[in-house]
């Protein structure tokens, strides 16, 4: 199928037929990214945090886990925090 660019305010858009839309299951959010072909439109699932768990384990593997800074302490700390 053969498409062309339309405006829209500033930018420039794509009229996708709801045919395509269905067919391809384009009802989540999407990632578009440039390959070597132009645009490539990809559904994004729902799971923003997938893969944490296995980067947090290769974290500690490489002992590389601890705080980027020192802690601070705060008025808080000085004053009010009991240690036990």
């Amino acid at each position: 199928m053969r498409t062309r660019l339309i405006r829209i305010g500033n930018s420039r858009g794509v009229r996708i037929p709801k045919a395509l839309v269905e067919a391809a299951g384009l009802n989540t959010p999407l990632r578009m990214r440039v390959v070597d072909a132009g645009l490539l439109l990809e559904r994004v699932e729902d799971e923003p945090r997938a893969g944490w768990a296995d980067a947090a384990k290769r974290l500690v593997d490489r002992g590389d886990d601890g705080l980027l800074d020192d802690p601070i302490p705060t008025v808080f700390d000085k004053s009010e925090w009991e240690w036990e």
